[in-house]
């Protein structure tokens, strides 16, 4: 079995030599983890057979010799906050999948995750929404992901772009029938206008009005990876992004309530006017 808590000191110790103003020794960190100072020295060791450059030198304490680039510190954090969360926190996603299939869980992420890097398709027997069952279904599996706190993978299945639930999989099959994968470029690319969740890939353009004090609120934020933020003198702002989802968005604008004004396009105007007045109608 992996040892979680080494791995998670490793990656610790990464983070914290990259701005080591304090000259962190080994004889430092093996007092910090409660362990032996030849227990960091292997650490070390180990950390450079994965290709991440950190050195101790005399004077200077541990530190790296380049800076990481982005997919190694992509890597280290999504390995630390699993691990983190697996110890500390409530992962609802984990846990459900978890509860409803129990042990069968863990084999059908492993044939699915085998099958996307094989690039190989699965049969399924899939729940649908009417609680009617789908057996055999074939799809050819691209990525599993967390979306509004469930498991899902995103596959492809009769030429389009699915997403299903993991919870809903009664069975999966892995097949020897090879397809022609996206690359991971177009496949980020679907995810990379998604707000709370993939819902597809059409992308639109939106433009909204903020005044006060949601400036304030949102402009340290990064709501959107596309986001960009106008100031302007009149003490207003203007936000622009790509989003893969009007109806999304749209219910966020109507959950922040004044302040918040769409300008673009006439749809999500036209969605906003549409939820408030739903929500409005509850009190007549």
């Amino acid at each position: 079995m992996l040892d979680l808590n080494k791995i998670k000191r490793q990656i610790e110790i990464v983070g914290l030599c990259i701005d080591n103003k304090e000259g962190l020794k080994p004889v430092d960190l093996a007092e910090m983890y409660d362990c032996e100072e030849l227990t960091i020295k292997r650490d070390l060791q180990e950390l450079r057979s994965y290709g991440i450059p950190v050195h101790s030198t005399k004077g200077k304490g541990i530190g790296l010799d380049r800076r990481l680039d982005a997919a190694q510190i992509k890597q280290l954090i999504v390995q630390y906050i699993g691990i983190a969360n697996s110890q500390n926190a409530y992962d609802r996603a984990t846990n459900l999948i978890v509860k409803k299939l129990k042990d069968r869980s863990l084999y059908i992420i492993v044939t699915l995750q085998r099958c996307i890097e094989r690039r190989t398709a699965v049969l399924i027997d899939y729940v649908k929404e009417s609680d009617e069952e789908e057996r055999g279904k074939e799809i050819w599996p691209l990525q599993i992901f967390q979306s509004d706190g469930y498991w899902r993978v995103l596959a492809m299945n009769e030429g389009k772009i699915k997403q299903y639930h993991v919870t809903k999989l009664n069975q999966v099959h892995e097949t020897e029938k090879k397809f022609k994968r996206p690359s991971q470029d177009e496949i980020d690319n679907m995810f990379r206008y998604s707000f709370k969740s993939w819902v597809g890939s059409d992308t639109y353009n939106i433009t909204l009005q903020l005044s006060e004090p949601w400036i304030s609120r949102i402009k340290p934020t990064q709501l959107f990876e596309s986001q960009r933020i106008t100031e302007h003198a009149n003490g207003t702002a203007t936000l622009e992004a790509t989003v893969n989802s009007l109806t999304e968005v749209a219910s966020w604008v109507v959950s922040r309530g004044k302040g918040v004004k769409v300008i673009a396009p006439a749809e999500l105007r036209k969605q906003v006017i549409e939820m408030a007045n739903g929500a409005l109608g509850n009190y007549n």
